[in-house]
């Protein structure tokens, strides 16, 4: 059965819970190494692959990740869909922590990355529309498998990139939020115009981590309490993913 499915785990996600028949493989790309081997395997006899966006040990900083080869690894294996999972912190009233969003639009703030294809020598010039930075026939699907799955999520939002990897002022997430982010994190871009780039349908889930600074209760963002809420966040991808395979 070809692989069509695969996904990017984010922080507190380096391995997929309930992946049979694994097998690993090193993908040697033309833009260097991926953060991780990609893991081949299967949920409820479907293909899937997996990739660790920060490594397995989460030894890659986002600045530092290397989404060109991620992205272009994850082609080469014959993957169409690609859910990109991906830790951040809740702006808007409605996404505090361990909320789970599929947010439907994209402000990128990074600097200084990779964030094309035609950044490769000789490559083709290409201009994307990247009006709808995720595929709506993707989000459609993973928002009626969260249904399915009994877990609720929250349909749109707009996320902004940040570089990363300190978390943001006071004052930054004003500004997001004056640009109307309901959400921040660091790793959403370049990875979601990349896909787009290799005609990949994309989709993201995002895992609120704690309230970004200045917003909702306020207090001190500890890395203790970021991973505590991840953790429950996290134990939501796997049943939407199943109930995804499913249909």
């Amino acid at each position: 059965m070809a692989l069509d499915l695969a996904i990017i785990g984010g922080t507190g996600l380096y391995q997929f819970p309930g992946l049979e028949n694994v097998v690993r493989r090193d993908v040697e790309t033309p833009f260097g190494a991926t953060s991780a081997p990609v893991v081949c395997g299967e949920v409820g006899g479907r293909p899937v692959a997996f990739l660790a966006r920060h490594g397995e040990g989460h030894s890659v900083p986002p600045h530092r990740v290397n989404y060109r080869a991620n992205v272009w690894a994850l082609h080469s294996l014959g993957a169409r869909r690609v859910i990109g999972v991906n830790a951040v912190g809740g702006i808007r009233d409605d996404m505090g922590p361990r909320v789970v969003a599929v947010p439907d639009q994209i402000i990128d703030y990074t600097h200084g990355r990779y964030t094309s294809f035609c950044d490769a020598d000789g490559a083709e010039v290409r201009h994307i529309d990247f009006s709808e930075p995720y595929t709506a026939s993707l989000r459609a699907e993973l928002l009626a498998a969260a249904r399915d799955a009994g877990i609720a999520v929250v349909d749109g939002g707009c996320y902004g990139a940040t570089q990363g990897p300190r978390l943001e002022t006071r004052a930054e997430i004003a500004r997001l939020r004056r640009d109307g982010c309901d959400l921040v994190g660091m790793t959403g871009m370049p990875e979601a115009a990349l896909a787009r780039e290799l005609e990949l349908d994309y989709a993201c889930i995002a895992l609120i981590a704690n309230w970004a600074a200045g917003c909702g209760d306020e207090a001190e963002i500890s890395l203790e309490e970021i991973f505590a809420n991840l953790r429950e966040a996290t134990a939501a991808v796997p049943p939407v993913v199943s109930a995804l395979l499913a249909k």
